[in-house]
């Protein structure tokens, strides 16, 4: 009685960059629509909206951050990170070092 209605959630899938851009373009001719692409493929209406949003964007004709944007700002979050937590344990061993001189 428990699972009446509850569907198990499918496992994360990841799709090529080729595979997404195939997708863009069948959504781009206009002969069937996102949802229906979606349907067809097996994939979600949603991923297949923000794989057009996202080649949009790439091409110039929408708003927001393309791809080689969006690589670039998470790789330097990551060092932004790293760099943070280098300064960190350099207090760290500032102030172990500032004791032991007393």
């Amino acid at each position: 009685m428990e699972s009446m209605g509850k569907k198990k959630p499918r496992p994360r899938r990841s799709f090529t960059p080729e595979f997404k851009a195939e997708i863009v373009e069948l959504c781009r001719r206009g002969d069937r629509s996102v949802g229906q692409v979606a349907k067809d493929f097996d994939l979600t209406e949603t991923a297949v909206r923000l794989w057009v949003s996202q080649a949009e964007t790439d091409a110039g004709e929408g708003d927001g951050l393309t791809s080689s944007e969006r690589e670039e700002l998470a790789a330097l979050r990551r060092e932004n990170r790293r760099l943070r937590e280098d300064v960190e344990v350099l207090k760290r061993a500032t102030a172990f070092f500032a004791k032991e001189t007393r």
